[in-house]
This record gives C-alpha cells, sequence and structure tokens, in this order.
C-alpha cells in the first residue's frame, strides 16, 4: 500500500519539472544548451576539439536552416 505523502511528493515533482521545463523552453533553446553543454566538457573533460567543431556545425546549421524558413514565412 503506497502512502498518501509519497503520491503527492510524485504529484509535486511532476508539477516542478513541467514548470521548469517551460521555463527553459522559454529562455534558452535545447540546441544552445547542448552546445553549452559540449564547451564545458571541452573545457574541463575528455571531450576532444574535432568533436566540439561537429557539435558547433551543427548547431549553426541548425540555427540557419530555422532563421531561413523564418525569413520565407515572414
Amino acid at each position: 500500500m503506497q502512502r498518501p505523502y509519497k503520491e503527492k511528493g510524485k504529484q509535486m515533482m511532476t508539477y516542478v519539472q513541467g514548470k521548469l521545463d517551460r521555463l527553459v523552453e522559454k529562455l534558452i533553446s535545447r540546441k544552445f544548451m547542448v552546445w553549452l553543454a559540449a564547451t564545458g566538457l571541452l573545457a574541463f573533460s575528455d571531450l576532444t576539439s574535432g568533436d566540439w567543431v561537429m557539435i558547433s556545425a551543427i548547431y549553426i546549421g541548425g540555427e540557419a536552416v530555422i532563421d531561413g524558413i523564418a525569413r520565407l514565412k515572414g
């Protein structure tokens, strides 16, 4: 038998995670977060410079495509 406070805790965690996810979506794109994480790994871990360049190229290319589509629609 589950205790009621455990169920309330799960509901609260789900609520908080949903709110944080919406906040992150509004403030910063997920692609940019991946790029920041790659930059951090390059600086403080064992990510190679070649891997960082690949991640950066994908980020920049993806942003260019999105901007191009926005201009066509806009």
